[in-house]
Formats: structure tokens, C-alpha cells, sequence
């Protein structure tokens, strides 16, 4: 956690003004939904290949999903994939996914934590979603409110990041973003901004190996964001 420092101006730096939240896995419990949802896009494909796609998932949450789709031909079926085949699977794993995510609970304390942090917190959300269908599903979950500004892929979420603190005018410290996934860390330290992991099962021994800083959930997150 970054300390108060004053500039030049005697202006405040380094106090927080922004959150910045990964969405499956932090705001709802949809982590596990996209899981299932690639591992049934892919059954039939042989076992260890569907074992594949599983980890490969895991070890790659929050990129974009075209991604996952090119790297699963390359590797496992030894082709390219073209741009029809690529944006058919994208729609099919929308139809398998989509109904589940706007049943998917809250994580705990998320609703809680946006409806406090949205009166003194600039919010946004970076997500590997695509850009239109995440706007959906928030809308649809009643969120559009909580958040200044959600963006999905295809814009990546280093350059998300950037592109806040640029419009925003926004100091690296003054941010925070909150994920579940390596993609999320890595765009954090690229950009520079504070980061709390959302602890899960998947990750916990490599958060623990890297010391970043964890919450189990997001029911004491006002708590954290005052004091960081």
C-alpha cells in the first residue's frame, strides 16, 4: 500500500481516486461459468486435449477469448483458425455462458462494496469480455451506474489502465485494480497501479509465492480502499 506523499503544490498524491475491477470472478461469481462453458465448446475434442483447454483457461482468465480460441487450433488441432470459425465459437460460448452469468451470484460483499465506493471512488471495470456483451450483462445486472466506465476487449487491459489514468489524469498510486487472474496482475504491474487479488483456490499459492496483497471476497473493501 502506497503512503501520502504532497507534490510541489502541496497537492495530495498517492491517495486513491480510482477503482478499477476485473468482472468474472470479482464482481460476480462467473469465474467458473466461462470454465464450463470452453470445456463444453471443446468436448469433443479428445480427453487430455479437453484437459488442455481447461488449464489453459485457468492459467490465461481475463484474455480475451479469441485469443484462447487461436492458441486451442494452433496447439491442439495443428491449424490456424479463421476469422468465421473463430467468431462462431465466440457466439456459441456467448449462448452457453450468458444465461448463467446474469444468474451468477454476487461475490460476497461486491454489491455492498460498489454501493459504497461509488459516492467518493471513481469506478470502472476492465474486463477480457468483449466490450458490447459485458456492457450488456452490467446492464442487465443493474450496474451501469456504479461504474464511470466499462470496457471490454478487444482493448487490452494494460492500455485500459493507461488510457484511465491519462483521460483522468490520474497518478499510478491513485489506482487500484482488482482482479482474480494472472492477466489482471501483469496489467497492473505494466501500468503501475496498486493491486488486490481476489483469493481463490486456483491462484492462492501463486499469490502467496508473488506476496500480493489477497481478500478471500470483497466484504471488507471500503475498510481496504480507506486505509490504502
Amino acid at each position: 500500500m502506497s503512503a501520502d506523499t504532497t507534490d510541489s503544490t502541496g497537492a495530495e498524491r498517492g491517495r486513491l481516486r480510482a477503482v478499477v475491477f476485473d468482472f468474472d470472478g470479482v464482481v460476480l461469481e462467473s469465474a467458473d461459468v466461462k470454465t464450463e462453458a470452453f470445456v463444453e465448446l471443446f468436448a469433443h475434442l479428445p480427453a487430455e486435449h479437453v484437459e488442455q483447454v481447461r488449464r489453459h483457461h485457468l492459467d490465461n482468465m481475463g484474455i480475451s477469448r479469441f485469443k484462447k480460441f487461436a492458441w486451442i487450433y494452433e496447439n491442439l488441432l495443428g491449424r490456424a483458425i479463421g476469422d468465421d470459425e473463430s467468431q462462431a465459437l465466440g457466439v456459441r460460448f456467448s449462448d452457453l455462458a450468458l444465461a448463467r452469468i446474469l444468474a451468477a451470484p454476487f461475490v460476497p460483499g461486491a454489491r455492498e462494496a460498489l454501493d459504497a465506493l461509488a459516492h467518493r471512488y471513481a469506478l470502472f471495470v476492465a474486463s477480457g469480455t468483449p466490450h458490447d456483451e459485458l456492457a450488456d450483462i452490467v446492464a442487465r445486472r443493474g450496474l451501469t451506474r456504479s461504474f464511470r466506465e466499462v470496457w471490454g476487449t478487444p482493448t487490452e487491459k494494460p492500455h485500459i489502465l493507461a488510457d484511465i489514468m491519462k483521460r483522468y489524469t490520474l497518478q499510478p498510486q491513485q489506482v487500484l485494480f482488482i482482479g482474480d487472474g494472472m492477466s489482471d496482475y501483469k496489467a497492473a504491474r505494466a501500468t503501475g497501479v496498486e493491486f488486490l487479488a481476489r483469493d481463490t483456490p486456483a491462484l492462492h499459492d501463486e499469490w502467496v509465492r508473488l506476496g500480493v496483497t489477497r481478500a478471500p471476497d470483497l466484504t471488507d473493501l471500503p475498510e481496504r480502499v480507506a486505509r490504502w
